[in-house]
Parts: structure tokens; C-alpha cells; sequence
């Protein structure tokens, strides 16, 4: 376990009814690199132009590495999930991002899934599970995402998690190349306030 500023603890592994959430180290590169490599034309519709060299073993071991750094500090807390039943091949991510545990008590929520183990309801066991972490793991009072407008499918994911629509950020990331509106959702902990 390791403690953060406000005294709660998080675990470097979590499981699910069907998954292991875990944060991986630089011995991993290779498997993330093939994860990524696998999906990267569903992927990258969704993100910033990536470098050259992204989708080498060499680029996502100094990834790890910073990603290990910075969830020891409670600040970026990225989990591979992997199946029960093949524990050795990462299926997605979900990522607790930009974590502040003073007076915002908030953090950034982010995934990604393998295209051939979706719509199978790993996604929502796994963001259902970093919820958990957030919320009493982490002890966190709120939790956003930012999803673009036409991808529905994390939408109705949000939202059947109770996510709550709160409107739009006009050009707030840079997606290949080009500013795009996000739609801004989130999840309040109500009982934080007690």
C-alpha cells in the first residue's frame, strides 16, 4: 500500500470479479508496446500526435518508468487490466490522472480497451473499480472525464456509472493536430462531505 498527502493508501494491484488492475513496471514495455501497436487506429482518433517512436519497447520502458514515479506520488495512477483467465495480456487501461488531494479533492478519469474485449463489460468493471480507488481508496470528493462529443460509446459508459453531464470545454485538447470541444462529465462522492 502506499499512502498519499491526505493519509489514505491505494494498492499497486486491485482485482475484479474478472480482472487484475495492476501498475505496471519498465519490465512491461514490451507488452504495452504490443497492446498499443495492436490498437493504435482506434487509439489515436482520440488523442494528441503521438512521437516517431512511440510504439517502441525503448519509448514505453521510459513511459513505465514515469508512470511508476508518479503514481508512488499519488499524482497519475495508470492500471493495465489484464483478464483472470490470461493474466499475462493487457486488455486496456484505466487511468486516474492529474489526482489533487488538497482543497480540489478531484482527478481526471481516462481508458482505453483492447478492440477485441469490448463490449464485453471489462470496461465498466475496470472504471467501476478505479472509482472505488478514487473514492475510498484515495478518499477523493470528485472525479471528471472529458470524452468527445461522437464517441458514444464511453458516453453511455460514463453515464451508466452515474457520471453526470456538465457541459462543454470548447477546444480544450489538441487531437491530431486540431483543437477539439470535449464533452466535460462527473461523479461527486457525497459521502466526502460528511
Amino acid at each position: 500500500m502506499f499512502s498519499s498527502g491526505s493519509h489514505q493508501s491505494f494498492s499497486m494491484e486491485y482485482e475484479t470479479e474478472r480482472l487484475y488492475l495492476r501498475v505496471l513496471t519498465a519490465d512491461y514495455s514490451n507488452e504495452v508496446c504490443r497492446f498499443l501497436s495492436k490498437n493504435h487506429t482506434q487509439f489515436e482518433k482520440y488523442e494528441p500526435i503521438l512521437p516517431a517512436n512511440y510504439y517502441t519497447p525503448e519509448y514505453q520502458h521510459t513511459i513505465l518508468n514515469c508512470e511508476l514515479k508518479l503514481a508512488l506520488q499519488s499524482k497519475n495512477i495508470r492500471y493495465y487490466v489484464f483478464l483472470k483467465e490470461n493474466p499475462t495480456q493487457i486488455i486496456g487501461t484505466v487511468a486516474l490522472h492529474n489526482i489533487s488531494i488538497s482543497t480540489y479533492s478531484s482527478c481526471e478519469i481516462g481508458y482505453k480497451f483492447d478492440f477485441d474485449h469490448q463490449h464485453k463489460g471489462y470496461a465498466r468493471e475496470a472504471v467501476a473499480m478505479a472509482i472505488s480507488i478514487a473514492f475510498a481508496a484515495l478518499g477523493l470528493h470528485r472525479i471528471y472525464a472529458r470524452v468527445m462529443p461522437d464517441n458514444t460509446a464511453s458516453i453511455k459508459l460514463l453515464k451508466d456509472l452515474l457520471f453526470e453531464e456538465e457541459g462543454f470545454e470548447r477546444e480544450c485538447i489538441k487531437i491530431q493536430g486540431k483543437w477539439q470541444d470535449h464533452l466535460r462529465l462527473s461523479l461527486i462522492n457525497h459521502s466526502s462531505n460528511i
